[in-house]
């Protein structure tokens, strides 16, 4: 297989001024729930980008929770390789990608921890097992083997019964975005790009070229 040969040609739609809303959450409300409405597999699957204090970058897919006007959740293991990452430095990037849709939209700002309550709220409305996994996983850190892993869940199952405390180094972020840009695909290779940049409290528009 040739892989530079490998070509998809975009032309569901297009993304044009006079098409979108003048604040950018509200524009990602109206493209989130075209995804919903779309019944796209992992709909709420994004890449999360970070980076270490000396630069070096990492990413990986995690699964969006919420976002309102403030921005967007996510949850994870404190002590994971992102939640050291975020420690050491607080900008981050989320992208989607609805391939479907032929639309992706990035995400660029500032991560912080969100508050206990909320942590603990979404915690109990997760799935036993994911509870407990919550617990059995030293997530990122080097295992000798999956033995570990089941090991530790039989173990946290005796502990805890029914009643699954949320662990103190598992809770979710808030990503406070600084700009958003929406993609979409279009043909030739001359897509429409948007790019929304928090300025005060009201978002300035501009197109990029493609």
């Amino acid at each position: 297989m040739n892989i530079a040969a490998i070509r998809k040609e975009y032309k569901l739609k297009s993304l044009l001024e006079s098409e979108v809303t003048v604040d950018a959450i509200e524009q990602f409300s109206i493209w989130w729930k075209d995804a919903l409405d779309s019944n796209l597999d992992e709909v709420n699957a994004m890449t999360v980008a970070t980076a270490s204090k000396e630069g070096i970058p990492s990413a990986r897919i995690v699964l969006l929770k919420g976002f309102d006007e403030n921005g967007f959740v996510f949850f994870t293991n404190y002590n994971s390789a992102k939640g050291l990452d975020i420690a050491e430095n607080k900008h981050a990037t989320l992208l989607f990608f609805w391939k479907e849709l032929e639309r992706q939209v990035r995400i660029n700002g500032i991560l912080e921890k969100i508050d206990d309550i909320t942590n603990d709220e979404y915690f109990k409305s997760r799935p036993y097992g994911s509870q407990i996994g919550a617990w059995s996983s030293p997530q990122s850190k080097i295992i000798n083997s999956r033995h570990l892993l089941d090991e530790n869940a039989e173990k946290y199952q005796k502990q805890f019964g029914n009643n699954v405390p949320r662990p103190s180094h598992w809770g979710g972020y808030l990503l406070r975005p600084k700009n958003i840009e929406f993609w979409q695909g279009r043909s030739n290779r001359l897509h429409d790009r948007l790019l929304y940049t928090l300025e005060g409290n009201s978002w300035k528009i501009e197109r990029l070229a493609p």
